[in-house]
Protein backbone atom coordinates (compact mmCIF):
# COMPACT_ATOMS: atom_id res chain seq x y z
CA UNK A 1 0.00 0.00 0.00
CA UNK A 2 1.75 3.47 -0.74
CA UNK A 3 1.20 6.33 1.71
CA UNK A 4 -2.13 7.87 0.68
CA UNK A 5 -3.58 3.86 1.95
CA UNK A 6 -1.46 3.86 5.11
CA UNK A 7 -2.64 7.34 5.90
CA UNK A 8 -6.53 6.42 5.71
CA UNK A 9 -5.83 3.05 7.62
CA UNK A 10 -3.93 4.60 10.12
CA UNK A 11 -6.21 7.69 11.02
CA UNK A 12 -9.18 6.20 11.72
CA UNK A 13 -6.86 3.47 13.71
CA UNK A 14 -5.56 6.61 15.73
CA UNK A 15 -9.39 8.03 16.39
CA UNK A 16 -11.09 4.34 17.64
CA UNK A 17 -7.95 3.78 19.67
CA UNK A 18 -8.61 7.52 21.30
CA UNK A 19 -11.73 6.54 21.82
CA UNK A 20 -11.44 3.33 23.91
CA UNK A 21 -8.85 5.73 26.37
CA UNK A 22 -11.91 7.84 27.08
CA UNK A 23 -14.27 5.09 27.31
CA UNK A 24 -12.35 3.75 30.20
CA UNK A 25 -11.57 7.23 31.61
CA UNK A 26 -12.98 7.65 35.25
CA UNK A 27 -16.53 9.40 35.22
CA UNK A 28 -17.53 12.72 36.64
CA UNK A 29 -17.59 13.01 40.19
CA UNK A 30 -21.32 12.84 41.43
CA UNK A 31 -22.63 15.90 43.14
CA UNK A 32 -21.84 16.22 46.63
CA UNK A 33 -25.18 15.20 49.03
CA UNK A 34 -25.70 17.10 51.94
CA UNK A 35 -24.39 20.81 53.11
CA UNK A 36 -22.54 22.65 55.88
CA UNK A 37 -23.28 26.02 56.34
CA UNK A 38 -21.67 28.37 58.61
CA UNK A 39 -23.87 30.47 61.14
CA UNK A 40 -24.06 32.05 64.29
CA UNK A 41 -26.23 30.54 66.92
CA UNK A 42 -28.92 33.43 68.24
CA UNK A 43 -28.81 34.64 71.49
CA UNK A 44 -30.76 32.19 74.07
CA UNK A 45 -33.85 34.64 74.74
CA UNK A 46 -34.35 35.51 71.25
CA UNK A 47 -38.27 34.46 70.32
CA UNK A 48 -38.90 32.21 67.90
CA UNK A 49 -40.48 33.86 64.74
CA UNK A 50 -42.31 32.06 61.83
CA UNK A 51 -41.70 33.28 58.43
CA UNK A 52 -43.89 32.64 55.98
CA UNK A 53 -41.81 30.62 52.70
CA UNK A 54 -43.61 31.97 50.21
CA UNK A 55 -43.21 35.67 50.93
CA UNK A 56 -39.68 35.18 52.59
CA UNK A 57 -37.07 37.19 50.81
CA UNK A 58 -34.02 35.58 48.61
CA UNK A 59 -30.57 36.09 49.85
CA UNK A 60 -29.36 38.89 49.03
CA UNK A 61 -26.43 39.64 46.14
CA UNK A 62 -24.45 41.48 49.11
CA UNK A 63 -21.50 40.03 50.96
CA UNK A 64 -22.56 38.82 54.48
CA UNK A 65 -19.95 39.17 57.13
CA UNK A 66 -18.81 35.23 57.01
CA UNK A 67 -17.63 36.00 53.80
CA UNK A 68 -20.65 35.77 51.16
CA UNK A 69 -24.17 34.61 51.11
CA UNK A 70 -23.66 31.79 49.64
CA UNK A 71 -20.72 29.55 51.46
CA UNK A 72 -21.25 26.53 52.34
CA UNK A 73 -23.55 25.66 49.40
CA UNK A 74 -23.00 23.88 46.14
CA UNK A 75 -23.97 24.16 42.36
CA UNK A 76 -23.45 21.32 40.57
CA UNK A 77 -23.78 21.78 36.51
CA UNK A 78 -23.54 18.80 34.18
CA UNK A 79 -24.47 19.54 31.16
CA UNK A 80 -23.62 17.53 27.51
CA UNK A 81 -20.18 18.61 26.15
CA UNK A 82 -20.20 17.28 22.37
CA UNK A 83 -23.36 19.26 22.44
CA UNK A 84 -21.75 22.43 22.57
CA UNK A 85 -22.85 23.33 25.70
CA UNK A 86 -20.37 24.79 27.33
CA UNK A 87 -20.49 28.01 26.40
CA UNK A 88 -24.04 28.04 28.28
CA UNK A 89 -22.94 26.18 31.06
CA UNK A 90 -20.06 28.59 32.35
CA UNK A 91 -22.41 31.60 31.39
CA UNK A 92 -24.61 30.31 33.89
CA UNK A 93 -22.00 29.76 36.42
CA UNK A 94 -20.52 32.88 35.99
CA UNK A 95 -24.19 34.57 36.83
CA UNK A 96 -24.14 32.41 40.19
CA UNK A 97 -20.95 33.38 41.01
CA UNK A 98 -21.26 36.74 40.77
CA UNK A 99 -25.25 36.79 42.36
CA UNK A 100 -24.04 34.91 45.43
CA UNK A 101 -20.67 35.53 46.39
CA UNK A 102 -19.26 32.07 48.14
CA UNK A 103 -20.87 30.16 46.03
CA UNK A 104 -19.40 27.11 44.63
CA UNK A 105 -20.07 26.30 41.44
CA UNK A 106 -19.05 23.35 39.42
CA UNK A 107 -19.37 21.88 36.05
CA UNK A 108 -18.90 18.33 34.83
CA UNK A 109 -19.92 16.63 31.58
CA UNK A 110 -23.24 14.27 31.47
CA UNK A 111 -22.43 11.43 29.37
CA UNK A 112 -25.11 9.36 27.34
CA UNK A 113 -26.56 5.94 28.19
CA UNK A 114 -24.09 2.88 28.38
CA UNK A 115 -25.85 1.49 25.33
CA UNK A 116 -24.86 4.50 23.41
CA UNK A 117 -21.37 4.65 24.61
CA UNK A 118 -20.83 1.11 23.57
CA UNK A 119 -22.54 1.58 19.94
CA UNK A 120 -20.54 4.67 19.21
CA UNK A 121 -17.11 2.76 19.80
CA UNK A 122 -18.71 0.64 17.15
CA UNK A 123 -19.18 3.13 14.85
CA UNK A 124 -14.97 3.58 14.14
CA UNK A 125 -14.66 -0.27 13.96
CA UNK A 126 -17.07 -0.11 10.32
CA UNK A 127 -15.38 2.74 9.33
CA UNK A 128 -12.00 1.41 9.21
CA UNK A 129 -13.59 -1.89 7.96
CA UNK A 130 -14.96 -0.26 5.04
CA UNK A 131 -12.10 1.85 4.45
CA UNK A 132 -9.76 -1.40 4.54
CA UNK A 133 -11.85 -3.23 2.08
CA UNK A 134 -12.00 -0.29 -0.44
CA UNK A 135 -8.77 -0.10 -0.60
CA UNK A 136 -7.29 -3.49 -0.20
CA UNK A 137 -9.66 -5.63 -0.96
CA UNK A 138 -8.36 -7.83 -3.74
CA UNK A 139 -5.71 -8.90 -0.85
CA UNK A 140 -8.47 -9.07 1.94
CA UNK A 141 -11.30 -11.39 0.24
CA UNK A 142 -8.44 -14.23 -0.76
CA UNK A 143 -7.57 -14.57 2.87
CA UNK A 144 -10.99 -14.42 4.19
CA UNK A 145 -11.76 -17.56 1.72
CA UNK A 146 -12.98 -15.89 -1.36
CA UNK A 147 -12.00 -16.61 -4.69
CA UNK A 148 -13.14 -13.35 -5.88
CA UNK A 149 -14.48 -10.04 -4.26
CA UNK A 150 -18.27 -10.23 -4.43
CA UNK A 151 -20.08 -7.74 -6.76
CA UNK A 152 -20.70 -5.31 -4.69
CA UNK A 153 -17.17 -5.01 -3.74
CA UNK A 154 -16.32 -4.21 -7.59
CA UNK A 155 -19.75 -0.94 -7.28
CA UNK A 156 -17.33 0.71 -4.37
CA UNK A 157 -13.76 0.30 -5.82
CA UNK A 158 -15.88 2.07 -8.71
CA UNK A 159 -15.99 5.16 -6.80
CA UNK A 160 -13.12 4.61 -4.06
CA UNK A 161 -13.11 8.54 -2.91
CA UNK A 162 -16.23 8.71 -2.58
CA UNK A 163 -17.09 5.93 -0.49
CA UNK A 164 -14.50 6.61 1.37
CA UNK A 165 -15.94 10.34 2.18
CA UNK A 166 -19.10 9.25 2.78
CA UNK A 167 -18.13 6.19 4.99
CA UNK A 168 -16.07 8.97 7.23
CA UNK A 169 -18.66 11.74 6.75
CA UNK A 170 -21.96 9.49 7.78
CA UNK A 171 -19.72 7.70 10.85
CA UNK A 172 -18.77 10.78 12.06
CA UNK A 173 -22.43 12.30 12.31
CA UNK A 174 -23.97 8.86 13.65
CA UNK A 175 -20.86 8.79 16.18
CA UNK A 176 -21.31 12.33 17.30
CA UNK A 177 -25.30 11.60 17.97
CA UNK A 178 -24.96 8.40 20.18
CA UNK A 179 -22.21 10.70 21.97
CA UNK A 180 -24.18 13.25 22.92
CA UNK A 181 -26.74 12.97 26.17
CA UNK A 182 -28.68 16.40 25.38
CA UNK A 183 -28.41 17.01 29.01
CA UNK A 184 -28.42 20.33 31.32
CA UNK A 185 -28.63 19.48 34.68
CA UNK A 186 -28.28 21.48 37.51
CA UNK A 187 -28.10 20.19 41.11
CA UNK A 188 -28.13 22.35 44.31
CA UNK A 189 -26.40 20.64 46.99
CA UNK A 190 -27.02 17.09 45.41
CA UNK A 191 -30.97 17.81 45.20
CA UNK A 192 -32.00 18.29 41.56
CA UNK A 193 -33.00 21.69 40.50
CA UNK A 194 -33.38 21.86 36.70
CA UNK A 195 -33.30 19.25 34.75
CA UNK A 196 -33.23 20.08 30.83
CA UNK A 197 -34.02 16.36 30.13
CA UNK A 198 -37.33 17.23 31.79
CA UNK A 199 -37.99 20.43 30.48
CA UNK A 200 -37.03 19.87 27.25
CA UNK A 201 -35.43 23.67 27.47
CA UNK A 202 -32.73 25.54 29.00
CA UNK A 203 -33.51 27.56 32.04
CA UNK A 204 -33.25 31.36 31.98
CA UNK A 205 -31.01 33.22 33.77
CA UNK A 206 -33.34 34.89 36.11
CA UNK A 207 -35.06 31.35 36.50
CA UNK A 208 -32.53 29.79 37.84
CA UNK A 209 -30.77 32.82 39.94
CA UNK A 210 -34.29 32.36 41.69
CA UNK A 211 -34.49 28.65 41.94
CA UNK A 212 -30.74 28.64 43.47
CA UNK A 213 -32.49 31.99 45.46
CA UNK A 214 -35.06 30.06 47.19
CA UNK A 215 -33.20 26.71 47.41
CA UNK A 216 -30.75 28.61 49.80
CA UNK A 217 -33.70 30.38 51.99
CA UNK A 218 -35.63 27.25 52.42
CA UNK A 219 -32.04 25.66 53.77
CA UNK A 220 -31.24 28.94 55.70
CA UNK A 221 -34.86 28.76 57.05
CA UNK A 222 -34.01 24.95 58.16
CA UNK A 223 -31.18 26.10 59.60
CA UNK A 224 -32.21 28.65 61.84
CA UNK A 225 -35.20 26.76 63.37
CA UNK A 226 -32.77 23.66 64.15
CA UNK A 227 -31.33 26.20 65.91
CA UNK A 228 -34.33 27.62 67.37
CA UNK A 229 -35.36 24.12 68.65
CA UNK A 230 -31.87 23.09 70.01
Amino acid sequence: MDRAQLLLLGLPLFLFCSDLISLFSPPPQKPPHGHHHHHQPPPPSQPRTFVDPDNMELPSEKSSRHGGVGLGNTVQINFCASCSYRGTATNMRTMLLNQFPGLDVALANYPPPLPKRLLSKVVPVVQIGVIAVVVAGEQIFPMLGYVAPPPWYFNLRANKFGTIASTWLLGNTLQSFLQSSGAFEVYFNGDLVFSKLKEGRFPGEMELKELVGRKMANARLADGETDLWS
